[in-house]
């Protein structure tokens, strides 16, 4: 009998994190999700609930195994300019913690949610996510790495507006590669590739851009040497 795929989630209580447990669940995976006790009611029937903080890896290290892959999701929600110290402070540390708990757990592959880049804003949150992409490449794990630009979905949906600037600005040469890196994508295509990432684990680092992002079904990405920008 083959066993079971286990998985193992932070953010899972979230905006992404519950649709894909969901999702990983019906594929027949085990999943395990780091929750707060006011927060366990949110994740999915069958997800087996690790009580604890994403911030202090005491709380859930010893209940990592014997997952082989790890999902970080944990971020601020609805990210602004305005927001430079709660990066640093939930975004950068909660990955910082993960990485150093997933390599000490055997951990073979991790998927990391980072951002579009370069780009001509929001300059403190695409740092905190540059500084945990060279994390995982030190780390020496296998990692898939997502780059969307922003999400379009439920209460995330003022972004439509921007819909004809950017189909205006595929088609000028000179903005056309800057529309496709930081193209929008909706909650279901990053959930699909979040899907994906998890059962196609990849040796080395794979990145995974807007224009995959948005293709749907597998997808190969960018595989780079571990360690390399």
């Amino acid at each position: 009998m083959i066993p079971r795929q286990c998985v193992f989630i932070t953010g899972g209580t979230g905006y992404l994190g519950r649709p894909l447990i969901g999702r990983l669940l019906q594929e027949g995976c085990e999943v395990r999700a780091v929750a707060r006790p006011e927060s366990v009611r949110k994740l999915p029937a069958g997800c087996q609930a690790i009580i604890g903080n994403a911030l202090d890896p005491s709380s859930y290290a010893n209940q990592i195994a014997p997952a082989r892959t790890f999902v970080q999701l944990v971020g601020v929600a609805h990210p602004g300019p305005a927001k430079a110290a709660e990066f640093r402070n939930i975004d950068l540390v909660s990955a910082q913690v993960a990485i150093r708990a997933a390599v000490q757990a055997g951990v073979e592959h991790f998927v990391y949610v980072s951002v579009a880049h370069p780009a001509p804003m929001m300059k403190a949150y695409i740092e905190v996510r540059i500084q945990c992409e060279q994390m995982l490449r030190e780390s020496g794990m296998n990692a898939t790495i997502l780059r969307p630009w922003y999400v379009l979905g439920p209460g995330h949906r003022w972004p439509y507006a921007l819909i004809p600037m950017y189909w205006l600005m595929q088609r000028l040469p000179a903005t056309r590669a800057a529309a496709l890196r930081l193209g929008l994508v909706t909650h279901q295509q990053m959930v699909r590739a979040l899907h994906n990432a998890v059962l196609q684990p990849c040796a080395g680092v794979r990145v995974i851009e807007v224009p995959e992002i948005r293709s749907g079904g597998e997808f190969l990405g960018k595989t780079q040497v571990a360690g390399a920008n």
